[in-house]
């Protein structure tokens, strides 16, 4: 193998774990730097999403205390059983539809014009609910009624066009539907759990006769790399977020959208 393809895999492994969970389109990033890097990875986009399976760890990791003890009390309490079924009807919709539909969407959607214009637009969404977000009435996941969960489940299959941002759909789609910024941050870190592992357990199957040693190798960095930089990130933007909005990731989106538009025109 190249070393060229260890370090551009090793990169692409950083870019993920630092943008899955941030509302800048983590699969937005990785469709523009394959394209620029001219990366030659596992065939079916096995690498990126394998790699997102490596962030999605890290939150495994972060709230391993919570999670285990939503396992555990299942049985005897309310709020734990209210935790679980909402993770479950949040994941449906984009279960059901990557199913049904996946296939289409990234033979027809998954390019830099689509990547990049996802980008703006979904900048402008975030400035314009930051605005106009009504007042929460939600503050923890394990008080979301069903259809509330639901509902932050359609936005989440919004993302499924690449650039619009998994966590900056179900993110944005909570605070509209009343749920306090914090909340709906952590419901999105919760959520991507089945929804990425879905992902990524249905691609390397469908592509298991294509995989190779090397192919391995490759996924190996990328999943360690995303994993240690998601870690950084899970802590640090609920931080961020409790004391700021998400307008610098709306700017971020909207100019990084701008300058790809540029790049791409220019070719």
């Amino acid at each position: 193998m190249h070393p060229d393809a260890i370090l551009q895999a090793a990169f692409l492994g950083i870019v993920e774990g630092l943008t899955e969970f941030l509302p800048v389109s983590s699969t937005g990033h990785l469709i523009l730097l394959v394209d620029l890097l001219g990366f030659q990875g596992p065939s079916g986009r096995v690498f990126e999403i394998a790699i997102q399976l490596g962030a999605i760890l890290a939150v495994c990791v972060v709230y391993w205390r919570r999670l285990w003890h939503v396992a555990r009390d299942a049985p005897s309490d309310p709020g734990a059983r209210r935790f679980i079924l909402a993770i479950v009807l949040g994941f449906l919709p984009a279960g059901v539809i990557g199913v049904l539909a996946g296939g289409f969407i990234k033979s027809v959607l998954f390019s830099p014009w689509v990547v990049s214009v996802s980008l703006i637009v979904g900048g402008i969404v975030i400035l314009a609910v930051e605005r106009v977000k009504p007042a929460p009435r939600f503050d923890k996941v394990e008080r979301f009624p069903a259809l509330l969960a639901l509902g932050i489940g359609f936005c989440q299959a919004l993302a499924m066009i690449p650039g619009v941002s998994r966590s900056g759909a179900t993110i944005m789609g909570a605070m509209m539907l009343g749920v306090e910024r914090r909340a709906a941050a952590e419901f999105s870190f919760f959520l991507a759990i089945p929804t990425m592992l879905g992902a990524t357990v249905y691609d390397l199957y469908k592509n298991r006769a294509t995989l190779s040693f090397d192919d391995g190798a490759l996924i190996a960095v990328g999943f360690v790399l995303a994993f240690l930089a998601a870690l950084i990130v899970v802590r640090a933007l609920l931080a961020y977020i409790s004391r700021h909005g998400f307008g610098v990731f709306a700017w971020y989106r909207i100019a990084l959208g701008l300058v790809m538009l540029g790049v791409l025109s220019a070719r």
